[in-house]
């Protein structure tokens, strides 16, 4: 985003923050720009966040996937949007939230695996919200889009041939699900912050711009990938597949869990590689550890041309 356009957006923060003629309390830390990136700019003004959705975001989906969040049936497991509407900026609409603290990645053994997966169980289990036309959750489309972005990169040509051989594994189409149900659509522990309303509140689901209708082995899809490549550790993901399950998650079922996560592993697995080549590409600097890890998951399914399976310890 141009610097005259994140300025619009840090003085739309600032007066979602606090009356547009009162003093500004809030120390200069608190003014801080979150992320600027083409799908979205976060900026923080306080208490508040306002967000600069992608250009080309179709509005009435927009409106829907917000309205869902603002439900009173989905209150505990989505962060509801701040009462004060935010206007368009640049033909990109803009939505207010309030600022809740992010899990910290300089700490993984906190990471909160288990509350993230009832969560993410007690989502599915919310029937759709019959008044309001929610589109397809976002999950399934997004490994294509990262392959395009890879190509257009030019990354590197052998790291190139092996993600697309694993890409070349996967179906033109998801087959259809058992159950059409609400579902995230790009689940990871970056979208989860304490709820701001209570100190030290219990943990909620962000970013609503992929939610939708589908299949929600989706949502599993990032952590099962994390898993079978072997970045997961077999204890961690257990956790987290039990404490799913427990809480009465659909997704799956408890005998045969790879049935489902299968297709969407091997797919968040080729995403996250194309993604990872096309940004390091971009920034002229070599593939980090966990990178070059989901590279060689790829040239690991391409050469199966088979399932992804779970490794030995599972």
């Amino acid at each position: 985003m141009e610097h005259a356009q994140l300025e619009q957006l840090s003085a739309l923060a600032r007066d979602a923050a606090h009356r547009a003629d009162a003093a500004c309390p809030c120390a200069s830390h608190t003014r801080l720009v979150l992320a600027d990136r083409d799908d979205g700019t976060v900026v923080r003004h306080g208490a508040v966040v306002v967000k600069a959705h992608a250009p080309g975001t179709d509005p009435a989906e927009h409106a829907a996937r917000i309205a869902v969040a603002a439900l009173d049936a989905l209150d505990g497991i989505l962060l509801p949007p701040h009462d004060q509407p935010a206007p368009t900026l640049a033909t990109r609409p803009l939505t207010a939230w309030p600022y809740g603290t992010p899990v910290d990645p300089a700490d993984p053994d906190a990471a909160p695996w288990e509350d993230a997966a009832r969560l993410l169980a007690r989502l599915h289990r919310t029937p759709p919200p019959p008044r309001l036309p929610l589109p397809p959750m976002r999950a399934p489309a997004k490994a294509a889009l990262a392959v395009r972005r890879m190509r257009r990169a030019g990354a590197p040509r052998p790291a190139v041939e092996a993600v697309l051989r694993a890409w070349h594994t996967l179906p033109d189409e998801p087959p259809a699900p058992a159950h059409i149900l609400l579902c995230h659509g790009d689940f990871h522990l970056g979208q989860l912050v304490r709820d701001p309303r209570t100190p030290d509140g219990p943990w909620l689901l962000i970013d609503v711009d992929d939610l939708g209708l589908g299949d929600p082995a989706w949502d599993l899809a990032r952590p099962a990938a994390w898993f079978a490549a072997g970045i997961l550790p077999p204890d961690i993901w257990s956790r987290f597949l039990d404490a799913y399950l427990a809480a009465g998650g659909p997704a799956v079922a408890a005998q045969d869990p790879w049935d489902r996560l299968d297709l969407p592993a091997r797919a968040l697995t080729v995403q996250t590689a194309a993604l990872a080549l096309a940004k390091s590409t971009a920034e002229e600097r070599p593939l980090d550890e966990v990178e070059q890890v989901m590279i060689d998951t790829c040239a690991r399914i391409g050469s199966l041309r088979t399932e992804l399976p779970p490794p030995a310890s599972s």
